[in-house]
């Protein structure tokens, strides 16, 4: 394995099926540009005359479309932006905080990482979209999944409040998991 000499930039992506590491070397000699997702190589350029441009691949599961924009900044000095699904990073996460809820727990000594994405009311669990069944409750709605064994329940129930919408709560052997944050 070569080392990686001309790296300039790692990014970590949480999307549904798991957070994801992007890395990118830039050779501004060679004019080489090679994209890792997940330490695997995705893209390699030998020899690029215009040290400038976008790269564009996906990530994960999901095939999540995301871009590595090469700008100058000032003489021979980069500036690199990654776009996932046409937003800056920054915008994409803000944007999940609102369209996903993501929890974090261990279960007999295994971690689970479990992201519900409302729009959809898809539950993936460790990067695998879960079989799910969902029911209408007196106040509102259950989705029922399971994991090694385990029942779990994510309660869908209206906050009262027009701002907050409806609040998620995952529920594990008749236990509430706090959400995390990513």
């Amino acid at each position: 394995l070569e080392k990686m000499t001309d790296l300039v930039a790692v990014w970590e992506v949480a999307l549904s099926d798991g957070v994801h590491k992007i890395e990118f070397e830039h050779g501004t000699t060679s004019g080489k540009r090679v994209v890792y997702v997940d330490g695997k190589e995705e893209i390699r350029r030998e020899w690029m005359f215009k040290l400038v441009g976008k790269e564009t691949f996906t990530v994960g599961a999901t095939k999540t479309k995301a871009a590595i924009n090469i700008d100058a900044v000032s003489g021979f000095a980069y500036e690199y932006t990654l776009e996932i699904n046409g937003k800056s990073l920054k915008k994409h996460m803000e944007n999940r905080l609102k369209t996903t809820n993501t929890w974090i727990l261990n279960l007999d000594g295994t971690d689970y990482r479990i992201v519900l994405e409302k729009d959809t009311m898809d539950v993936w669990c460790n990067g695998q979209k879960m079989e799910t069944a969902g029911e209408f409750v007196e106040d509102g709605t259950e989705t029922h999944f399971t994991v090694a064994d385990h029942s779990c329940c994510i309660k869908a129930v209206s906050s009262g409040k027009r701002k907050e919408g409806i609040i998620h709560t995952l529920i594990v052997n008749n236990r509430e998991i706090p959400e995390a944050v990513e």
